[in-house]
């Protein structure tokens, strides 16, 4: 077995480590509201469950040349994101939200996605995905060491869900069929991985 000290590879060697190992990740489509009103999206996979009482999800969203990127800076404004758990059907245009964009334009427009009011929010979530969640944010914490400049590599945003919306036939006596709604995860470079074949294991008591 191969030992690796991971203070003597560059960040992006420890990256591919992390990407290639930790799979598959669940994706979170994000949608944001700058102030200027445009309605930003993008997918991230650095994303996952807090706790349940309150519903808390965790997203991490890197940093780029030190700068925080339009998701976590109009989160941390508004204090309010949408996470859509990203899946099959809308894949392709999940995929598209992720171009290198100007903060002007909205990659929800680009994309060919359907924004749709939220309840409880002012932020507007996507049509075409079968679950989303609105949140408001719950802490916003500045993490890691940004190679170069010296400064945070990361926001790590708490968002606690304020209300569910769950497709009518995804949803059984409080529970999600998870192969109806046939979820996508990211795995390393651009390849992705489907739900696949599932078994169970009982916890011991």
């Amino acid at each position: 077995m191969i030992s690796i000290d991971p203070g003597g590879q560059s960040v992006q060697e420890n990256y591919k480590l992390l990407i290639g190992s930790v799979i598959p990740r669940p994706i979170a489509l994000v949608t944001t509201l700058s102030e200027e009103g445009v309605l930003n999206a993008a997918p991230f996979s650095f994303f996952n469950i807090v706790t349940a009482s309150p519903p808390i999800l965790s997203l991490s969203v890197q940093r780029k040349n030190g700068l925080r990127k339009d998701t976590a800076r109009n989160a941390i404004a508004a204090g309010a994101f949408v996470v859509h758990i990203a899946d099959e059907r809308y894949a392709e245009a999940m995929n598209a939200t992720a171009a290198p964009v100007e903060p002007h334009v909205s990659e929800v427009e680009l994309a060919g996605l359907t924004a749709v009011p939220s309840d409880c929010i002012a932020v507007p979530g996507i049509a075409e995905a079968r679950i989303r969640m609105e949140c408001v944010l719950e802490q916003a914490l500045p993490l890691g060491e940004g190679e170069g400049e010296g400064g945070p590599s990361c926001d790590l945003l708490l968002g606690r869900v304020v209300r569910f919306h769950i497709a009518d036939e995804l949803y059984m006596d409080g529970r999600i069929d998870a192969a109806d709604l046939q979820p996508i995860s990211r795995l390393a470079g651009n390849d992705y991985a489907r739900l696949g074949d599932s078994f169970t294991l009982i916890r011991p008591s």
